[in-house]
C-alpha cells in the first residue's frame, strides 16, 4: 500500500516535470496548481454543484457558505494584486447581458442533471465516474459550439462591464464585495436547518486551500482560475483535426484565440490547470485504493440524456462567460458584477434542474462519487 502511494506521488511529480520540460517552468507550475485543485476538490470533498443541491433540497447551507468563504479569502488578496499590477494581471470581468443571464440559468439546471459543474465534471471524470466521463465529452463539444454562436448571444444586448473597483475603487470595492458575501452567507445560514449553517472543519480547510491556489493561479497565469475556455479550445482542436475550417469562424479568427488554436495546448493556461485538475482527482481516487467508481444503472436514454446535458452545460457556460469557477468564483473574487448575476441566475436554474433530474437519471443504489458534484 505504501509503495503504491509513493508511486502516485512520483506520477504527479513526473507529470509536472514532463510539462516543465516540454513547455517551460510556467506551464509546469500551472499543472502543479491544477493538481492542487484536483487534490483539494476530490480529497476534501469540496464541490460547487452538490452544495447548491443540498441548500435547495435539504436546507443545508454549509457547503455554499464554504464557497463564499473561499471567494472572500481570494478576494482579500486578489483585489490588492489587481490594483498593484493592472497591466500584468486581469480580473474575470464580463458584461451582464440577456444571453449571459439565460446561459447561467440553463447552466444551473444542466449541472444538476449531470451532478457536476465545470470543475465537477473534470473531477468526476478524473476520479473514474462514468457519468462524469460522458458529460465531459458533451461539455467539450458544447463549449466549442458555444464559441461559434457567441456573437449572436452578445447581439441580444448587454450592459458595459461593471466592476466593484470601477464603482468604489480598489479598496472600497473590496469592502463592498466582502460585505455582500457576508450578507449572502448570513441569509443562507438563516434559511438553513439547525446544525447545517456553518461549514465543517474539512470545508474550512478546503476553502482556505482553494483560495490560496486561486491567488497563486492569478499570479502565475496573469488571469483568474477558469475552466471553460480550455475545454472549448480542446473541442476546436478536435474539430480542426477532423477537417473543419475552425480558423475561419469569428471567435477563433480573433488574434489571441487564433494563436492558441495554432499552438500546443501546453501554451494555454486554462488547459494546463484543467489537465492538472483531472490528474489530481485521479491520484486521490487511486490513493484511496478504490479501483473505480460504480457505474450508474442508467438505461440508454439516460446515457443519452447525460451526453446532451453535458453538451448544454458546455454551450451555456460559453454563453454565460464561465461556470461556477470562471464566472461565480473568479468573477466575484475579482470584482465583476456579472459574477453576482451569474450566481442568482444559476441558482434559480438549479431549482429547475433538480426537478428535471429524475427524468434523466435513474437513482444508483450504490451512489456516485464526485467531490465537486
Amino acid at each position: 500500500m505504501q509503495r503504491g502511494r509513493i508511486g502516485l506521488f512520483i506520477t504527479g511529480l513526473g507529470l509536472v516535470v514532463a510539462v516543465t520540460l516540454a513547455a517551460g517552468p510556467r506551464a509546469g507550475l500551472l499543472v502543479a496548481l491544477g493538481l492542487g485543485f484536483g487534490l483539494v476538490l476530490e480529497g476534501l470533498r469540496f464541490g460547487f454543484a452538490g452544495p447548491w443541491r443540498q441548500l435547495i433540497a435539504e436546507r443545508d447551507g454549509r457547503g455554499l457558505n464554504a464557497q463564499l468563504l473561499a471567494i472572500g479569502l481570494a478576494a482579500a488578496v486578489s483585489f490588492p494584486l489587481l490594483a498593484a499590477a493592472p497591466g500584468e494581471l486581469m480580473g474575470a470581468h464580463a458584461p451582464v447581458g440577456t444571453g449571459m443571464i439565460l446561459g447561467a440559468f440553463v447552466f444551473g439546471a444542466a449541472m444538476q442533471l449531470v451532478m457536476g459543474c465545470g470543475s465537477g465534471t473534470l473531477v468526476n471524470a478524473g476520479s473514474g465516474n462514468l457519468i462524469g466521463l460522458v458529460a465531459l465529452v458533451g461539455f467539450i463539444a458544447g463549449s466549442f459550439l458555444g464559441t461559434l454562436h457567441l456573437g449572436f448571444w452578445l447581439g441580444l444586448g448587454s450592459l458595459p462591464v461593471i466592476s466593484a473597483q470601477g464603482f468604489a475603487g480598489a479598496q472600497g470595492g473590496l469592502w463592498l464585495t466582502l460585505a455582500a458575501l457576508v450578507a449572502v452567507a448570513a441569509l443562507i445560514a438563516f434559511r438553513s436547518a439547525p446544525g447545517k449553517r456553518l461549514p465543517q472543519r474539512r470545508l474550512l480547510w478546503a476553502a482556505a486551500l482553494i483560495a490560496v491556489l486561486a491567488v497563486l493561479n492569478l499570479v502565475v497565469a496573469g488571469q483568474p482560475w477558469g475552466i471553460v475556455y480550455g475545454l472549448g479550445l480542446w473541442g476546436a482542436k478536435l474539430a480542426q483535426a477532423g477537417g473543419a475550417d475552425v480558423a475561419a469562424t469569428a471567435f477563433w479568427a480573433a488574434q489571441g484565440n487564433a494563436a492558441r488554436l495554432d499552438a500546443s495546448i501546453l501554451t494555454d493556461v486554462t488547459s494546463l490547470t484543467n489537465i492538472g485538475l483531472i490528474a489530481g482527482a485521479f491520484l486521490v481516487m487511486r490513493w484511496r485504493a478504490d479501483p473505480g467508481a460504480p457505474v450508474a444503472p442508467l438505461a440508454w436514454r439516460g446515457w443519452a440524456g447525460v451526453l446532451v446535458a453535458g453538451l448544454v452545460l458546455g454551450y451555456s457556460a460559453r454563453m454565460a462567460f464561465g461556470c461556477n469557477v470562471g464566472a461565480f468564483f473568479s468573477g466575484i473574487s475579482t470584482g465583476s458584477l456579472h459574477g453576482w448575476v451569474w450566481f442568482a441566475a444559476a441558482l434559480a436554474g438549479s431549482v429547475v434542474g433538480l426537478k428535471l433530474r429524475p427524468l434523466v437519471l435513474v437513482p444508483a443504489g450504490g451512489g456516485q462519487r464526485g467531490a465537486a458534484a
